[in-house]
């Protein structure tokens, strides 16, 4: 029996017959949300469900795995003054998506090459951050980062709907918002609602992955899943540097470079919420500095080989509170077997197969989380007619130009990829007016 002062050590290595089983059940907590935006930007590319290039989406779901293992380890075990050396798991965030849809927005290829050059760009950018991180966050306070994440949750609202309802390739097709189309996402909801409030342990932890194969299930009964990707697939693949081709555009870069920003400060957050839950003690400056570096270079290697952004995982600071196991060797363990997964084709086929309805009842959940994590986050602002104002401008403007991309239309095209995500414009202004409107007495 490990004592109270091994289970705050992150350096306590725990027995191989318990670090492994809980090493696991930090993946389940966030491998839906991290496969999760690789579907989603291959989608909003033109790849996958249902077309001849379905290849790209499976390597893309790999590439998530793999290099969120890897980011993982870095975080874990350390590579000198990068990582935190803290049982912190990395993954794919969804705060980059609202970002990268309209950079990818039915681009194929070329735009997926843009894109990376944007994450790599991005990821370096990040890595500076981390030596200025401490002046950064006070530059960012509860109402500004509240503001942000419900923007986040807003902006992805409603590829969640889209989803649900068949897809955003059905659109406007007979089928899009049949009863079964939603049968399948109802599903999804009610049994990931049901486990996470009425039962406890691993069957409540692994409440969204459990309440997709519920959905699965349903569909398999329905004829809605298809299994021929599977045997396409090949059993092992090596990462291929420079898979989508790399090119540099200026939307991309400061779109990334921007939301490098955000990601750090999520980052200082999640260091903060492991050592205080896990260790009850503040985060050092050199674990925040480790933290913010590993993001960095995991983002950047992530964009060589044509996978995604890499942050911390906020839903794996509250297991480590939970459980009261600080060891940052059982997330190593974890972080193996994503990466192993990572290198296996066939497992990002079988993700595959989850017809988008059932995906879009797991998403509906997942980024109604994100909106309400904003929320809650607003809720420690005192609210005076100053906070109120930024608060209005910021999302009216934000907002209002996501949902009237047209407004737009005579904008260069870069300014017209920012500003239609929504959260750029919303954060930008947000955080200038902060700065420049003086306190009311």
């Amino acid at each position: 029996m490990a004592t109270k002062e091994q289970l705050r050590d992150p350096n306590y290595m725990p027995p191989i017959t318990s670090a492994v089983p809980l090493g696991i059940q930090h993946i389940l907590a966030m491998f839906v949300s991290n496969v999760t935006p690789a579907i989603i930007v291959a989608g909003a590319a033109g790849f996958g469900f249902g077309k001849p290039d379905m290849g790209q989406m499976i390597y893309m779901i790999q590439m998530c795995m793999f290099f969120a293992g890897i980011a993982t380890l870095i975080q874990t075990i350390g590579l000198g003054p990068i990582g935190a050396k803290l049982p912190i798991v990395q993954g794919t965030s969804f705060a980059f998506i609202p970002v990268m849809i309209p950079i990818v927005a039915g681009g194929g290829v070329d735009a997926m090459a843009g894109l990376m050059g944007g994450i790599v760009a991005g990821g370096i950018f990040h890595i500076f951050l981390g030596t200025i991180i401490s002046r950064i966050r006070s530059m960012l306070p509860p109402l500004i980062t509240g503001l942000i994440v419900l923007m986040i949750g807003l902006a992805l609202i409603k590829v969640g709907i889209q989803y649900a309802a068949g897809g955003v390739p059905a659109i406007g097709k007979p089928e899009f918002g049949s009863m079964g189309n939603w049968a399948m996402a109802a599903v999804v909801i009610v049994v990931t609602l049901y486990l996470k409030f009425f039962t406890k342990g691993m069957l409540s932890m692994a409440a969204a992955i459990l309440g997709l194969l519920a959905g699965y299930l349903v569909a398999l009964a329905m004829g809605e899943v298809s299994f021929g990707n599977i045997g396409k697939a090949s059993w092992f693949v090596v990462p291929n540097p420079l898979h989508f081709g790399i090119s540099f555009n200026a939307a991309a870069v400061i779109g990334m470079c921007l939301m490098g920003i955000i990601s750090a400060i999520e980052t200082v957050g999640d260091v903060s919420g492991i050592t205080k839950g896990g260790a009850g003690r503040e985060a050092t400056d050199k674990e925040v500095t480790g933290a913010t570096y590993a993001d960095g270079l995991g983002t950047t290697i992530a964009g060589i080989f044509g996978g995604l952004p890499n942050t911390s995982f906020s839903q794996n600071v509250g297991l480590v509170a939970m459980t009261g196991m600080m060891s940052r060797h059982v997330v190593t363990f974890g972080a193996l077997f994503l990466v192993v997964c990572g290198l296996v084709p066939k497992v990002g086929a079988v993700i595959s197969t989850i017809p988008i309805e059932v995906l879009g009842g797991g998403v509906i959940v997942m980024f109604g989380m994100v909106a309400a994590a904003g929320v809650n986050m607003l809720s420690a602002v005192a609210w005076d007619r100053r906070s109120m104002l930024i608060f209005a401008i910021s999302l009216s403007i934000g907002l209002g130009l996501q949902l009237v991309p047209e407004a737009l239309q005579h904008a260069p095209q870069t300014v017209k990829v920012l500003m239609t995500s929504g959260l750029l414009p919303a954060a930008f202004i947000a955080i200038l007016l902060n700065q420049v409107l003086p306190e009311i007495d």
